[in-house]
This record gives structure tokens, sequence and C-alpha cells, in this order.
């Protein structure tokens, strides 16, 4: 178990301080062109399936339609688990814990927030730079719809 101590500055009593992964969502967002992907507009920079993280007091998701609606401007439905990915090093930035859904989307894509732009791919035409661990979330994917 990870955790440091801090000091209480009321009493001076050393207390817990727990390190826990923080919980994302990532949503592969299926139109009949294909699937959509954003190009971040943060660090890390690239191509990456649109999520976040979960915010507290939200389900899971919930967060991935509030997600999916602020990147991608889309109203998803039709949720459907695909996989949780929790490999410490999926991030540089922290340890998260991504647990991802395939949805069908509706309405008209734009780019919206945390991204700089969005596009339609086949799985056959993947950019060859994703972030994270998405090139192997979206090899998941594949292999699932091909054994449909």
């Amino acid at each position: 178990m990870s955790f440091t101590t801090l000091t209480c500055p009321s009493c001076g009593s050393h207390v817990k301080q727990y390190r826990n992964p923080f919980p994302t969502v990532d949503i592969i967002i299926e139109l009949d062109s294909g699937i959509i992907l954003i190009e971040r507009k943060n660090e890390p920079f690239g191509w990456a399936l649109p999520g976040g993280f979960v915010d507290y007091g939200e389900s899971l998701e919930s967060a991935a339609v509030r997600e999916a609606r602020e990147e991608t401007s889309l109203e998803i439905s039709d949720l459907r688990l695909l996989g949780c990915y929790s490999d410490p090093a999926r991030d540089n930035r922290m340890h998260t814990i991504s647990t991802v859904y395939i949805a069908s989307g509706n309405g008209i894509a734009h780019a919206a927030d945390d991204a700089l732009n969005l596009a339609v791919f086949r799985l056959n035409s993947l950019p060859e730079q994703l972030c994270f661990d998405h090139a192997r979330i979206l090899a998941d994917y594949a292999a699932l719809i091909n054994t449909l």
C-alpha cells in the first residue's frame, strides 16, 4: 500500500495520505463511417479516444456520456463495456484506471473542450501514434468486432 504521512495543521498528529489510481473513462464512438478520435489540445499531444476523468459523485456511465459530449459534441447511446485498463504506465502523468465503453454516436461531431480537432477513422487507417494505451484498446476492440 502506497501512502505518505501528512501532519495535521490543527493538532500536529501524523495522518496517512493514501495514493490511489485515478478513475477515467474512454469511449469508442461508432459512426457509420468509422470511429471518432480526437486530437488532444493538452499534453500528451496526439490522437486519442475521447474520454477523461470521472468526477466525484459521478457514475462511470455518466462520465462517458459527459466526456463524449464535451469533447465531440455528440450524444451517445447503446453504451457497452469493452473492458478496464489499469497498467500503471498507461498514462505517464499519473496512475489511472480506465473503463472503456463502446457507444453509438448521434449528432454532428465537432471538437470542443480538451479536443483540438477530431476525425473519423476506419480501423484499418488509424494514426500511427496514439496516446496512452489506446492502440492496445483499439486492437482489443478490433478483435471483439471480428468475432461477432
